[in-house]
């Protein structure tokens, strides 16, 4: 019998299997460069690099998005139902309760950021407050406390370091393979080397896809996390409908920050293809309802 406790560790461990995934993608492409290059470091120094890089938006990731998607804070008595169900839910949930945030925007949505539980936030927009029963609010801010609980933002930034990573190991080589000089004998097995053009082309292109393909499960997983907060599916399920019948746009959108909202902020833009399905940050509603009624307490 599928319960939501099963569903979630399913979906932890789809998680990890695709990282790892990335973790041997890099070391073979490191193989691969440093074979051809004759330098053992060249993955070590990819990973200090983008370790580096990514550092500063790990750090005041929160900052940024807030700032970028127009959010202001609010305190207990600016809305005091909204705070209590976050409050609750957090006490639920065992974490300290999250700084709560307004965007003013028509179309109903949320979004949580933040590195950890201790320096995380919660934003909703005012058509989620205006449109949604109780019932379905909570389950909304449930979802969004699962990503803190779940640390989805930590992986989230963990995941970036290891696309960047090998994103900056195929540029390294382009770069390098194309202006290096070499002599007719140094060049090596051709086959080699085209495979060598070929990875670093392929590379940042499949720990994109991989990227993107974790993001969908995690938001699988907080469905399923929501419900054990809660205990009434039904609420998320029924939020999740109205969130995505509503056409209403964002005034300030950034496709950046899209993978952030509970459901994706392009409404009216979305493609019903294999194509656009694997470029997606979110899966389809339909697929996270049904995954939602199979939940059996």
């Amino acid at each position: 019998m599928v319960t939501v406790y099963t569903l979630a560790e399913e979906n932890i461990r789809k998680t990890w299997v695709l990282i790892f995934f990335i973790f041997f993608l890099i070391l073979f492409l490191g193989w691969l460069f440093s074979y051809f290059f004759e330098n053992n470091l060249f993955l070590i120094l990819a990973i200090i690099l983008a370790t580096i890089q990514s550092f500063s938006a790990y750090w005041y990731s929160d900052k940024i998005v807030l700032a970028m998607t127009g959010a202001k804070e609010i305190k207990k008595e600016d809305n005091p139902e909204l705070y209590r169900i976050v409050e609750n839910l957090s006490i639920t949930a065992g974490i300290p309760t999250p700084r709560v945030y307004i965007l003013n925007e028509a179309q109903p949505n949320a979004f949580a950021t933040g590195r950890d539980e201790k320096h995380s936030a919660i934003a909703v927009t005012r058509g989620l407050l205006e449109k949604l029963e109780r019932t379905e609010l909570e389950g909304v801010i449930a979802h969004e406390i699962s990503h803190i609980k779940n640390k989805d933002i930590l992986l989230a930034s963990a995941i970036v370091v290891l696309v960047g990573a090998i994103s900056l190991l195929a540029n390294w080589f382009l770069r390098m393979g194309y202006f290096r000089p070499r002599k007719k004998e140094e060049r090596g097995n051709l086959i080699f080397f085209l495979l060598g053009i070929l990875g670093a082309i392929l590379a940042p292109f499949v720990a994109n896809l991989i990227r993107l393909a974790i993001s969908r499960k995690r938001e699988f997983l907080a469905d399923a996390s929501a419900v054990l907060l809660t205990r009434y599916p039904e609420g998320l399920i029924s939020a999740l409908e109205k969130i995505s019948n509503d056409q209403s746009q964002l005034k300030r959108i950034d496709p950046s920050t899209a993978h952030l909202f509970i459901v994706s902020p392009f409404k009216g833009k979305e493609i019903e293809s294999w194509l656009v399905k694997i470029f997606s940050t979110h899966p389809p509603i339909e697929e996270r309802i049904k995954e939602l009624k199979k939940v059996a307490f």
